[in-house]
């Protein structure tokens, strides 16, 4: 149920049709939306070992159907007619997640899941152990599919986990026999969001707190110390990570990213005992950020520019412009923000237009965000490029850091990101400016 572009449907595809499944695809996009997606299929097509139906996911479909496999993004799952028919037939409900998870030695896993933080924490665990010798394996929400690379586990391998709050559902909430907890469980921290998903403040929050429940006894369980209280959640060992805990010096901006840091040492000092924690350390501060993720794209005519685009929350947004205020006037900063409505509350970011050298605001969101006599409201981010390149002058900082998805303008952020990088170097005119993070 949903191919979708992210590559959890490709891969979950591909893995039952190998395994001997015949797999039929429902997914309500025409073959010109699908079609990168279906071209990674087509040999399976081609084989009849694949069939994608296009349109309305029809309850007929599951007339001959022994599993049905869900795509985590569809929301409220348990109000959906389609599902719900196949419940009613009695037929077994997973995800892609689920299936990839049940194949891991959950005592060889990491995972991390948080309303911000969660993806940048991820990769810094990734990156440390990779640096200091260790194999390891990230995969997860960050994008891509598990089943694909169940092939490089050996019995030495870390896998680390990005968890989303409805892949947490799917794991630990609806399964008569949900799996094993991993034997690292880190949750950065937990804000409303995903409204839109899971229908209730409430609801999002006890699926995060899914994690902490599920890890074992003999696991650890690492919390960001706005959640104290969720470690009474928890048989496990608990860490909190304090701001007096937080990793100085580190390659990536950001008192957050040092809590971030924090959490990536406590991770990785868990799951390998380390005596000396200061070949992790080395290696965490080493870590040079995701794609998408305050990167410094290019400083063009003395103007810093910024891609920020996986700012998905107003959070985020406000941890980015404190990041980028730690060593600049917030003056000097110009913030683009907005973007698809996912329910939450965005006066945070709207709050921040009287301190800023200027906000300029896109998408469905913008209008919302726009109430002070410092916003400029510019519908699309072309044209708040270009609005922000002439108001800047030498000693500026320019970021793109939306607080709002990206699904009103642009397929998802690193479209959205890709789009701004390429504005700034055309709009600037400056060579030196690079489109690659």
């Amino acid at each position: 149920m949903g191919l979708g572009r992210f590559g959890g449907g490709l891969g979950i595809t591909r893995w039952l049709a190998e395994s001997g499944a015949h797999v039929l695809v429902t997914d309500p996009a025409d073959k010109e939306t699908l079609a990168s997606s279906i071209a990674q299929l087509q040999d399976l097509i081609d084989t009849h070992r694949v069939e994608i139906v296009h349109g309305p996911h029809d309850p007929k479909l599951l007339n001959d159907a022994d599993l049905l496999v869900v795509n985590p993004a569809v929301p409220t799952p348990w109000n959906h007619p389609f599902i719900q028919a196949a419940i009613d037939q009695g037929i077994e409900l997973t995800t892609e997640i689920e299936i990839a998870y049940r194949r891991l030695d959950p005592s060889r896993v990491i995972a991390v899941t948080g309303t911000a933080g969660k993806s940048t924490t991820s990769a810094m665990i990734h990156h440390a152990l990779s640096t200091a010798g260790h194999h390891s394996i990230l995969a997860g929400n960050i994008g891509g599919s598990l089943l694909t690379r169940l092939n490089e586990l050996t019995d030495d391998t870390i896998v680390v986990l990005e968890l989303s709050s409805a892949m947490l559902h799917w794991l630990w909430a609806k399964s008569d026999s949900p799996p094993t907890g991993p034997a690292v469980a880190c949750i950065t921290n937990c804000t409303p969001n995903h409204l839109d998903w899971h229908g209730s403040d409430e609801h999002y929050a006890a699926s995060k707190q899914l994690l902490a429940k599920a890890v074992p006894s003999n696991g650890h369980l690492i919390l960001g110390d706005t959640l104290a209280d969720w470690a009474q959640l928890s048989e496990s060992p608990t860490t909190l990570i304090a701001p007096t805990d937080a990793l100085s010096a580190c390659a990536i901006p950001g008192k957050h990213n040092a809590l971030n840091a924090a959490m990536a040492l406590a991770a990785t000092q868990a799951i390998t005992q380390s005596d000396d924690p200061q070949p992790l350390i080395d290696a965490i501060r080493t870590f040079p950020g995701l794609p998408h993720r305050l990167n410094l794209i290019c400083d063009a005519h003395g103007v810093r520019y910024y891609n920020d685009s996986k700012s998905t929350t107003p959070q985020a947004t406000c941890l980015a412009i404190d990041a980028l205020s730690e060593h600049s006037p917030r003056s000097s900063i110009h913030l683009i923000a907005g973007g698809y409505d996912k329910g939450s509350d965005l006066s945070p970011i709207a709050q921040l237009a009287p301190t800023l050298a200027g906000l300029y605001t896109i998408g469905a969101t913008g209008q919302a965000l726009a109430i002070d006599p410092n916003a400029h409201h510019c519908i699309t981010l072309e044209a708040a490029t270009k609005q922000v390149i002439n108001n800047t002058k030498p000693g500026d900082l320019v970021v793109l850091s939306p607080g709002c998805a990206s699904w009103d303008q642009f397929t998802n952020y690193e479209q959205r990101g890709d789009t701004f990088a390429t504005l700034v170097k055309q709009l600037t005119g400056d060579p030196a400016c690079s489109s690659k993070p």
